[in-house]
């Protein structure tokens, strides 16, 4: 049944991937004016809203959840576009900002972490950083249960020479790699079950995973933040921002603390372009922790 989900899927995949850019966008709000109708996750998204916005209207938390589901379907048609588009659409659409942050710390023969959140589209910024830096790039990613559709995904994450690693193979590849100039992206918001490194997180008590820090500290790689803009539609800038330049000089947990503020800071100045419509929020603190 797999396979044949995939074979009767991927024409369909083929095809909105192969469209030009302005009709992608004509497609994307037909598609949004749908799922605003039907309701869908529209009780997780204003649930999310409300809790991390208090202080923000019935009205404002509306708007907001439409704006949402507007930027969310631009979003999933961006991602399909991935598979059709060229080195030079990358270098178009996604501009890199402050590209000497990457290259002194080349110069200096450093490997680094890189910590990002859902925050734009990232499934666009590993080209970029992949094209227009000296780092190998290896994203550290969870599979999809799907065969068909995890091969697939794999196949235009990796077109332009991104490396992407299973998280349960993170260490092993971290090893194997070295002796190579790599920079390892994290994008370290996801839903966290079963951490025991506890904050508060857009007003919520919110379990934060700590994998990246672990790397970072064992490692010695300094850790550098990705931060994101959208100035129109289907353009973004990327920016990168040395958190730490030492790991092994921080204190417990304090590089999980520093990424989850300057995420929320983002966040919160331009809330749409975030993954609202996952539970991110299920779990609620255990005693003690």
């Amino acid at each position: 049944m797999k396979a044949l989900s995939y074979y009767l899927t991927y024409p369909v995949i083929r095809l909105i991937a192969a469209l030009p850019f302005s009709v992608l966008y004509r497609l994307s709000d037909g598609l949004a004016r749908l799922l605003i109708w039907s309701g869908y996750r529209r009780e997780v998204v204003e649930m999310n809203l409300r809790n991390s916005f208090p202080a923000k209207s019935a009205e404002e938390i509306k708007a907001l959840s439409n704006d949402y589901f507007h930027y969310l379907c631009d979003l999933i048609l961006e991602t399909l576009k991935t598979m059709t588009m060229s080195e030079e659409e990358y270098r178009k659409r996604v501009t890199l900002n402050n590209p000497e942050v990457f290259a002194s710390l080349a110069a200096q023969n450093k490997s680094i972490i890189l910590m990002l959140g859902h925050f734009g589209n990232w499934e666009w910024f590993g080209p970029c950083v992949t094209l227009k830096t000296d780092f190998q790039l290896n994203v550290i990613y969870r599979p999809l249960s799907h065969p068909h559709f995890e091969r697939l995904t794999a196949s235009w994450r990796t077109r332009f020479g991104t490396e992407i690693t299973p998280v349960q193979q993170t260490l092993r590849s971290m090893v194997a790699n070295k002796n190579r100039l790599t920079a390892t992206a994290f994008i370290s918001d996801q839903y966290a079950p079963g951490q025991n490194y506890w904050t508060t997180f857009l007003n919520q008590e919110t379990a934060v995973f700590t994998g990246a820090e672990k790397i970072a500290s064992k490692f010695g790689y300094p850790v550098v933040y990705l931060h994101a803009k959208r100035p129109k539609r289907g353009y973004y800038i990327i920016t990168p921002e040395i958190l730490f330049m030492d790991p092994a000089m921080t204190t417990d947990n304090q590089i999980s603390e520093a990424f989850t503020r300057r995420l929320e800071k983002d966040i919160v100045e331009n809330p749409v372009i975030w993954l609202w419509s996952h539970k991110r929020w299920k779990n609620k603190r255990p005693t003690g922790a």
